[in-house]
């Protein structure tokens, strides 16, 4: 009853509204929509679909949220989209449902911030306190770790997994797998270093950093495959940072890697 809807906004039956909600005018809401407690719908917003979306979230005008993906092989099978708390989705921001095939399931994580027109699609995974700048489109099964940020007008090709902490230069095209921490930039994206400025903000310690950047030097010029470089890294490391890339490039992926160039 504490929620404030607008009269032209359309709530449909089944529609869970939390309290202290705000949906302004002309926001659509669908019957198997739940929004978390202090939602805010700012005007002209769609949520339709399995959709959830946490507490505390602010959806601008214009954005769609729930609806059905962009795939030819969906067949209307049901499936969801499940958004976190405390993310500002701005306007025109698109996300789609899952797919059957794809694990029926597209997830936003907590605190995230999707610029204008940025597009999340089908069975995506996108972790806490991501940044899509504008325009970024997000194909099909892309995972997303914590901390990553993508530049405006970047692309990423289906199936790719961006590491924790890893940052996407503006204008690229990722087309492969990118390891924790990492910094790719160019047309078509190359692996150029390390994300060190984010690692300084979050507070790394320098020890951490600088066994980052030795472990880098490893996989940039040692001797052996990418994966095998990789393995060399786990049995020497005693960083968890260092660790974490090794885990990740050992980890099971569609897609192979951008290596250092």
């Amino acid at each position: 009853m504490s929620a404030q809807i607008h009269p032209s906004a359309v709530i449909e039956e089944g529609a869970q509204i939390g309290a202290d909600c705000m949906i302004g005018p002309f926001c659509h809401v669908g019957p198997h929509v739940v929004l978390g407690d202090g939602v805010v719908l700012k005007s002209h917003v769609v949520v339709t679909g399995d959709t959830s979306i946490g507490d505390e979230t602010v959806i601008f005008p214009f954005a769609v949220i729930g609806e059905i993906p962009q795939d030819l092989k969906f067949g209307g099978e049901e499936t969801r989209l499940e958004i976190g708390k405390r993310n500002r989705i701005r306007e025109h921001v698109t996300m789609n449902t899952g797919t059957a095939g794809g694990g029926g399931l597209t997830k936003v994580g907590d605190d995230g911030l999707f610029m204008a027109s940025s597009h999340v699609a089908h069975d995506v995974l996108v972790g806490n306190n991501v940044i899509l700048a504008n325009n970024v489109a997000l194909a099909g099964h892309c995972v997303l770790e914590d901390q990553v940020i993508v530049g405006g007008l970047s692309g990423v090709h289906q199936f790719v997994r961006i590491g924790r902490g890893a940052i996407i230069g503006a204008v690229t095209m990722v087309t492969n797998d990118v390891i924790p921490h990492g910094l790719v930039q160019g047309p078509r994206g190359k692996l150029d270093g390390l994300n060190l400025i984010g690692l300084k903000r979050r507070g790394v310690d320098r020890s951490d950093i600088t066994a980052l950047r030795a472990a880098f030097q490893m996989l940039a010029q040692g001797e052996g495959a990418f994966q095998d470089r990789a393995r060399r890294l786990g049995e020497e490391t005693e960083s968890d940072y260092v660790s974490e890339i090794v885990a990740f490039i050992l980890g099971d992926s569609d897609r192979s890697f951008l290596t250092p160039g």
